[in-house]
């Protein structure tokens, strides 16, 4: 985790650094997502910039009974170095983080059988091999008040750092380092409609470090405190189904200058999915070095689908009503879309309860913000339909005129020749669209690969 370090170390040297011009701070961007498209298109992207890429687990995706996404901490690390083996992007410079980690999952237990469980969580984090954890112990369990005292918190996480750095030292390799603290609202943006978002006051991030460094000291783990690296505060980003609350960095001012008198703590910045580049570049230069993006991903991924799904509709509506259509090998359409939407009203789980009117719940299946049809890719009927989808734009070399109504940036990428026109590359650079804002916010012009080589030094 030496980057990590060497990242906070560059943004103390530029604070306490009396010069005339202004810093220009570096950053890191942590793709939380856990679909192989989107793990694809950030290793790609990392093979481009030449970076190290940092991909992180949320405790209700990956945990110790599954997830949602069936899979352990075990199977998901295998599961990213596998498409890094398959892109030849080389497994030392992929970083692991574990995101929310606490009893985030089990908050209708008892706080015993909660933390009990979180604590079997963070050891099989850590003995996997992620480094990057997140000790987030804010949610009040069954038998808790509402809301918990910072310090109860701060216990709490400091009881599961001791677990952390028990099961690092039975296994080795890099030290671990900790993000403490949480944002409001709830991770995976906010389930009502929002109009402007209070930024975390100064006091209440200096009460949250002050709570936990304590708790650190009573549990006899002040040697680890110099590797809690980020705080995550509310810096005044958020989004709701269809509205994004935009970063102000003047509301954020006395919060940023405050970070800069804590030596080995910079903030990380959760739900800044669908920031503009601009403020991406600003949170960045005010100490949110560490940018959080999710939904914004597969929010992209959807978007580019979609758009795939009417090449498909228009090419196939051609060809059936060409008189030459006879000498050719019919394409079965693939019905993606339709499949994608049957599939959500028949499984309502992972929606139901974020979309409350019933009369925008098409709309809302597809076009929101808080993008709760992700969690509906990886179902089989919808993992054929898209194949079928791929692969019928695969037989047939997709006209450019379809490509620029639908996909345009894709279209002047491939008329410069920077890309092929296969529908796979399409797709992929849908998401690495959204990744390139990201790249350039955290590694601003001018910063060359030379002048970075000691930075990426994993």
């Amino acid at each position: 985790m030496k980057l990590l370090l060497e990242l906070v170390r560059g943004h103390k040297m530029q604070s306490v650094a009396e010069v005339a011009a202004p810093a220009v701070n570096r950053g890191i961007y942590s793709v939380c997502s856990a679909h192989p498209i989107v793990i694809e298109a950030a290793l790609r992207q990392g093979l481009v910039d030449e970076e190290v890429i940092l991909i992180e687990a949320t405790s209700n995706q990956v945990n110790q009974f599954g997830g949602y996404t069936g899979m352990t901490p075990v199977a998901f690390k295998a599961f990213v170095l596998g498409i890094a083996d398959r892109v030849k992007f080389p497994a030392e410079r992929i970083l692991f983080g574990g995101d929310h980690l606490g009893p985030n999952c089990w908050q209708s237990e008892a706080a015993a059988s909660a933390m009990c469980k979180s604590e079997t969580l963070i050891r099989d984090y850590v003995s996997a091999g992620f480094r990057k954890i997140h000790l987030d112990c804010s949610m009040s369990c069954a038998d808790d008040p509402v809301p918990l005292t910072d310090a109860i918190v701060a216990q709490r996480a400091a009881r599961l750092c001791a677990i952390a750095e028990h099961a690092w030292a039975q296994v080795g390799g890099d030290q671990p380092v900790y993000v403490i603290g949480t944002e409001v609202p709830v991770p995976g943006g906010a389930h009502e409609e929002l109009a402007e978002l209070q930024v975390t006051s100064a006091t209440a991030a200096a009460t949250t470090i002050r709570m936990h460094q304590q708790a650190f000291h009573d549990a006899g783990l002040e040697q680890v405190w110099p590797r809690v690296i980020g705080l995550v505060v509310q810096p005044g980003v958020e989004f709701d189904h269809h509205k994004v609350i935009d970063y102000q960095s003047d509301k954020a001012t006395t919060l940023s200058a405050y970070i800069k008198t804590q030596p080995t703590l910079v903030y990380e910045a959760h739900s800044t999915d669908y920031q503009t580049a601009p403020n991406l570049r600003s949170l960045v230069q005010d100490h949110f070095a560490i940018l959080k993006v999710g939904p914004g991903l597969t929010f992209a991924l959807r978007e580019t689908l979609w758009a795939l799904a009417e090449i498909e509709a228009a090419m196939l509506g051609a060809e059936s009503a060409s008189q030459h259509s006879a000498n050719r090998t019919s394409l079965r359409t693939s019905n993606f879309k339709q499949i994608v939407l049957q599939t959500m009203q028949v499984e309502p789980g992972y929606w139901d309860k974020y979309y409350c009117d019933p009369s925008t719940h098409k709309f809302d299946m597809q076009f929101s913000l808080s993008d709760r049809i992700r969690y509906y890719w990886s179902h089989p009927d919808i993992v054929r339909a898209q194949a079928v989808l791929l692969n019928n734009l695969a037989q047939r070399a997709i006209p450019l005129t379809l490509l620029s109504q639908y996909c345009p940036i894709q279209y002047q990428a491939i008329r410069l020749g920077q890309m092929v026109n296969h529908p796979t590359e399409i797709l992929i650079d849908g998401v690495a669209e959204v990744l390139r804002h990201y790249q350039q916010a955290c590694n601003p012009a001018g910063i060359t690969n030379e002048s970075k080589t000691s930075w990426s030094t994993v």
